[in-house]
């Protein structure tokens, strides 16, 4: 408990933000709790009702209540992008690994299929792998992070080569050291730590990215709740009803704004243990 202490007193900032996270996770986990109405509950007679003391947020076209479809579309925004960010670390991080270590046609073969998916505007090809699979949640994260693992393949390829011809590294192959080894013990442990804060920064972009498909129409489909939908599902109404856009738009905000600070403070957090 006292070193928990000495870490929160140092890293003020990191223990702030990661307490916000902890909120964030929490209200996707609780969200049937706290939401006060089945957000999928159609009312066609309180449609289009303005915020009041019965519906925080108001009502949508359906007379769904906003403030439980915010609430719940937690639970599809959050954990999608998590496992999005997860999938695209470990494919970048393994074939960046693998290519800056043994070189040759491996490291050709996988930099030019990196090179061929940079080549293309990443949101365009999203677009383009999702419609070819069909729109859904499960599909827009496949699109993404079909676009996505280059960047980490090319920052964890340049890290390994930093240190594959490291005196240390030439030791432990002369020594006899089976290649699996070093890579889990040399290789990985001095690229890890840049390539999570990557990951942490690109939370904030990720989920933007699958609101951007679902807004569009590549990702969730009517009637579930989810915040790039329910963008897509209020602009018709941005005159006549702006909360039903004011709220899911501020709930992206917020939560792309907490996981970009975090991501900075857990860069301090890391750079001061190296130090």
């Amino acid at each position: 408990m006292h070193k928990v202490l000495d870490f929160i007193k140092k890293n003020k900032q990191f223990s702030f933000f990661l307490l916000l996270v902890i909120l964030l996770a929490l209200i996707t986990i609780f969200a049937p709790v706290i939401a006060p109405q089945n957000p999928y509950a159609s009312d066609l007679k309180n449609a289009l009702q303005p915020p009041s003391s019965d519906h925080w947020f108001g009502t949508d076209k359906l007379g769904r209540d906003i403030f439980s479809r915010v609430i719940y579309a937690s639970r599809s925004s959050l954990p999608a992008t998590l496992i999005l960010v997860v999938l695209i670390f470990a494919i970048g991080t393994l074939l960046g690994t693998l290519a800056g270590y043994f070189g040759g046609w491996i490291d050709a073969v996988i930099m030019r299929i990196s090179d061929m998916m940079i080549s293309f505007p990443g949101m365009v090809l999203a677009i383009a792998v999702a419609g070819i699979m069909g729109a859904s949640v499960k599909n827009a994260v496949i699109a993404v992070a079909v676009v996505s693992w280059p960047k980490y393949a090319r920052l964890a390829r340049s890290l390994v080569m930093k240190i594959r011809h490291e005196d240390y590294i030439y030791a432990a192959i002369v020594t006899g050291s089976k290649t699996s080894y070093i890579l889990r013990k040399y290789m990985l442990p001095n690229i890890i730590p840049t390539l999570i804060i990557t990951a942490a920064t690109d939370i904030g972009g990720m989920m933007l990215e699958l609101a951007g498909l679902s807004f569009l129409g590549f990702g969730a489909k009517a009637p579930a709740a989810e915040w790039g939908l329910m963008l897509n599902e209020g602009r018709t109404y941005m005159q006549n009803a702006p909360w039903m856009m004011i709220y899911p738009g501020l709930a992206i905000v917020i939560v792309v704004v907490v996981f970009n600070l975090l991501g900075d403070s857990l860069r301090d957090v890391l750079d001061v243990r190296e130090e």
